[in-house]
């Protein structure tokens, strides 16, 4: 595991040898590897090039913390430790990582020119800090805007890399103080091919046990129990309590924790939320569900598929189709184990469209927008759109029968001046494991 690289991985590396630009933020769910992948690529560097913070971790830190010594005017390297993480402390440690990547710079020039190397396009790679669950400081973004506005205006190669949550990063800060200051790197739930080359996963353990690596050895020692208490008090809780109760203002905590299991139960269907109201306790009206699950969404956990529609407005007013983003948590609130979930053909197919939702939602860029549609009875399992493109997707567990064309063509013929390409999953075009190796864009 320590030594296996997402392609996320080699994307940062690339980042962060290029010339300062924006600050970087790699963003995605927890306990999919993103401080793995910073430490990862942390790891090639020379000891004295970065600093490596964990916010959540009383006084500790990765590789060296710095302090200026002006009358030696040199960087002297210590342990940097306070017991408290807030505004204050972000600014002592970017102002110790400024005065190490400045002290490392001129040291450089300065054995270049003593050694007679004036080769202009010799370029030092620039100093990385690193700040891992940077959410934990209250008011983080102001603080950071003001010190990378400072660092641009003093001309300071500095990469600054924060690490964080999803609602964080995509609720809170960046929209906002930081503005056309950062570049995103998305990281997603793991795909089949990547617990395949990791874990040995199979396509059938994949979509039930779903893509988290930190579990995985108890698939692999076939203990299913050890499976599913780690993926509850380890995943799923944190999930819940530490990024969305901490982080946003939920009035009714324990319903969100109903409508996570709820929808978990219900992934791969299209459920009106006022159907969803009538069963959950103390619910309250339709808007505070749909916020919750938009919540849910930007945690990475359920998302709700709006119905693709011409008119913005009717996606919004009809149901949504409800889609876990990892199939871990359809299978764990399902109550049936591996060999029963496989043998109930009804759930296993739910389970299979769960998880080519998921793969599709997860690895939607560039514009890629996922949607379901239905119209009667009869209806389209995923809808791909990017700009002019569409593709319509119907997904087949099991073997193929005529019914299966009649959404595509009924689609199709509801929208005659468009071009549409037509695919079918698991049957005619390609197999479901072939499916779950191509990214949303390439179907289109």
């Amino acid at each position: 595991m320590e030594k296996y690289c997402r392609q996320t991985t080699h994307e940062l590396f690339a980042r962060l040898q290029e010339p300062v630009r924006r600050l970087v933020v790699l963003a995605g769910p927890r306990q999919i590897g993103k401080t793995t992948a910073i430490q990862q690529v942390l790891g090639d560097r020379a000891s004295d090039s970065y600093v490596f913070h964990p916010v959540d971790k009383v006084g500790a830190s990765h590789g060296d913390s710095f302090l200026y010594n002006p009358e030696s005017a040199f960087v002297e390297s210590t342990y940097y430790s306070s017991p408290i993480k807030n505004a204050a402390w972000l600014v002592d440690t970017w102002q110790q990582a400024r005065y190490a990547a400045t002290a490392r710079q001129k040291a450089w020039k300065e054995k270049n020119t003593m050694h007679g190397n004036d080769d202009k396009n010799a370029e030092l790679k620039p100093f990385v800090l690193v700040y891992d669950e940077i959410q934990k400081i209250p008011d983080w973004s102001a603080v950071v805007k003001g010190l990378w506005d400072e660092d641009r205006a003093n001309n300071i190669s500095m990469h600054v890399v924060v690490l964080g949550s999803a609602p964080l990063l995509m609720q809170r800060g960046l929209s906002e103080s930081l503005m056309g200051r950062f570049e995103i790197i998305e990281m997603s739930h793991w795909s089949f091919l990547e617990m395949h080359e990791c874990f040995d996963f199979t396509l059938d353990q994949y979509i039930y046990f779903g893509g988290y690596p930190g579990p995985a050895h108890w698939v692999i020692d076939n203990n299913e129990t050890r499976w599913r208490e780690e993926v509850r008090h380890s995943l799923i809780e944190p999930n819940l309590v530490k990024d969305i109760l901490a982080l946003a203002r939920i009035e009714k905590p324990a319903l969100l924790r109903q409508l996570f299991e709820l929808a978990s139960s219900y992934s791969g269907q299209i459920v009106a939320i006022t159907k969803l109201v009538a069963q959950l306790q103390d619910a309250g009206n339709t808007t505070t569900l749909s916020h919750y699950l938009e919540l849910l969404r930007a945690a990475g956990l359920i998302a709700g598929v709006p119905k693709y529609s011409t008119q913005l407005t009717h996606q919004r007013k009809t149901p949504p189709k409800i889609n876990a983003l990892n199939t871990a948590f359809q299978s764990i609130y399902s109550g049936l184990t591996f060999a029963q979930a496989r043998a109930d053909t009804s759930f296993w197919g739910r389970l299979v469209e769960s998880c080519i939702g998921a793969h599709l939602l997860n690895t939607a860029r560039d514009g890629v927008k996922v949607f379901h549609w239905r119209e009667s009875s009869v209806e389209v399992d995923f809808v791909l759109q990017q700009g002019q493109k569409l593709s319509i997707i119907e997904v087949k567990s099991s073997s193929l029968k005529g019914g299966a064309y009649k959404g595509l063509q009924h689609f199709c013929d509801r929208h005659p001046k468009q071009k549409i390409k037509q695919i079918i999953i698991g049957a005619d075009d390609f197999s479901i494991a072939e499916a779950l190796e191509k990214p949303a864009a390439d179907w289109l």
